[in-house]
Parts: structure tokens; C-alpha cells; sequence
């Protein structure tokens, strides 16, 4: 029987990846599967008569598909799709996790990977600056896309940054000591599979992200760093994911986050992996397991 999943995306962000929506759909098509685009926008999720219970375009689902890829950070929409016996990529423990900066960090770390030194605080708590040595970064721990993160440098920056700039609710705090500014490592996973790395490098900002105007190169990892990747790989049931990393003034590795809607840019940039049709491959092949 042929599989049927729904893509699912906001409105907006559909209208900023149509390329990207559309080669996901015809990578499926390729391997038998069909792959609808949902919007986020056309769904309506709770409990109706104490029921959990999904609408789309208001109407009852009669035929709910047979995985979905969910594209929105939400994990509560991935959990009720489970509970509703779907497969879902990611999971929602790992939306959970990997669009919380600091729950990323808390679980990590106890797989001894390094990663500069973190402070979790409420915004309501930043009274004062904190004990990390200046420069330090701050950011929104639900932040996206190089999007609410602030270097600071001076206690007029630690001022203007809490009171007027970030307005997440739940921040990180990290050193910078001995990390090189600008520059970080994605290495893009599917499945327990290295797929490939992109060097992200800005001459102009500290932050190295691909959308705010950073270069891309391939980076080869060495064995360390395969090692210290597929100790993160198998204590977690990936889709897809990119995890970066910041490098110290060594070069090593310190880990930085990892992206649960992660796109591929840079390594379509850098290289000629079909990074899709490998997903699509790992969709199909987790199916066949359940």
C-alpha cells in the first residue's frame, strides 16, 4: 500500500520555502510515497467532548495519514499526532528538547560533550549582571535562526539587552572565553547517519548563521569528532536534524545547539548530497520497523 504523509508548515514560512517544499515532495513521489503540504494555519487541535481531536479546514479527519513531517515549532501538536498512533519527525520529545536551548544543554551534558560554560535564568531574574566574565552571549532559549542573541560587552549593553531587546522569557547565558566569534560547525544528521558538515564563518557579525549573510565551506570531520557526534546519535531517536557546534581557539568542538526544523542550505551550497531523498529513505525504512 502506498505511504501518505502530510508536510506540515505555517502559512508564512511555506511562502519562504516553496523550492524547498516542493523538491521534499517530489524526492517522496520518487521513492512511492505521497507527500501533501498541510498549513498549520488549516488545522485546529484540542479536546472536543473530551476527545483529543484534530480538524482540518474544521472538518473531522477521516483518514489521518500515514506519518507527518512537522516543519512548525510546536511539540504539542507532534504529541497529540502521536497519541493518535501517527509517526511523527521529529518526535515530540525531540522538538521538546532541541527547540529548548537550555534543556538541550542539561541533557547533553550528560553525555560529557563539551560546551562552553551556561547559566539558565528567567528574564525576570536578570537583575544584575551575571558571574560570567564579559563578553558574554545571551539568548532567547527558544530562539531561532540567529534571532535573539545578543553579544554583550559592557554593563550598558547587559541594561538595554533585558529591558528592551530580548524578550524571551527564558534565557541562556554563555561564555565566550576562548571560543573563536563568528564561526561554527553544522553537522547535518538523519536517522544515526552523519550526513555531512558545513563550516558557517562571518566577517561582519559574531553570529555565523547562512541567513544573516555568513560564508559556507565543507568541513571533514575528524574521528574525535565523528566519536563525540554519534555519542549525541544514539542517545536520541533523531529525523532530521543539524547540530552546531562553536570552536574554541584550538579548533575543537563545543556544542552550541541543535535544530529540530533545520533547513540544508549549506550543504546543498557546499556539496551534492540529496540530504531529502536520505530522509525520505529513513522515513520509509521506520515505517517498515513499525
Amino acid at each position: 500500500m502506498k505511504l501518505e504523509g502530510w508536510l506540515i508548515y505555517s502559512e508564512q514560512d511555506s511562502e519562504q520555502n516553496k523550492a524547498y517544499i516542493n523538491w521534499f515532495i517530489d524526492e517522496a513521489a520518487i521513492q512511492g510515497v505521497t507527500l501533501k503540504l498541510v498549513l498549520r494555519e488549516d488545522l485546529t487541535i484540542g479536546i472536543f467532548q473530551n476527545k483529543q481531536t484534530i480538524l482540518y479546514n474544521n472538518q473531522q479527519v477521516v483518514q489521518l495519514p500515514d506519518f507527518i513531517v512537522v516543519r512548525t515549532v510546536e511539540p504539542l501538536l507532534n504529541k497529540l499526532f502521536e497519541s493518535m498512533g501517527i509517526n511523527v519527525f521529529n518526535s515530540s520529545e525531540i522538538s521538546a528538547i532541541c527547540n529548548n536551548k537550555a534543556l538541550t544543554h542539561y541533557y547533553i551534558n550528560k553525555l560529557s560533550i563539551p560546551m562552553v560554560d551556561t547559566i539558565f535564568i528567567e528574564k525576570k531574574n536578570c537583575v544584575q549582571l551575571p558571574g560570567t566574565p564579559l563578553p558574554f552571549v545571551v539568548k532567547g532559549a527558544n530562539g531561532r535562526g540567529g534571532r535573539q542573541v545578543y553579544l554583550i560587552e559592557n554593563e550598558q549593553q547587559w541594561e538595554r539587552c533585558v529591558a528592551d531587546d530580548i524578550f524571551a522569557s527564558e534565557l541562556i547565558i554563555q561564555s565566550t572565553k576562548n571560543i573563536q566569534l563568528g564561526k561554527d560547525v553544522r553537522v547535518f544528521v538523519v536517522g544515526n547517519q552523519i550526513v555531512g558538515a558545513v563550516l558557517r564563518e562571518s566577517k561582519s557579525d559574531f553570529r555565523s548563521n547562512f541567513k544573516l549573510g555568513g560564508l559556507a565551506t565543507w568541513y571533514p570531520l575528524n574521528h574525535h569528532e565523528t566519536t563525540l557526534l554519534n555519542k549525541i546519535i544514539n542517545a536520541f531517536d533523531f529525523g532530521m536534524v543539524g547540530i552546531d557546534f562553536l570552536l574554541d581557539t584550538n579548533g575543537k568542538l563545543q556544542l552550541n545547539e541543535i535544530e529540530d526544523v533545520v533547513g540544508s542550505r549549506t550543504l546543498s551550497a557546499v556539496s551534492d548530497i540529496n540530504i531529502l531523498r536520505k530522509y525520505v529513505t529513513h522515513i520509509i525504512k521506520r515505517l517498515g520497523q513499525n
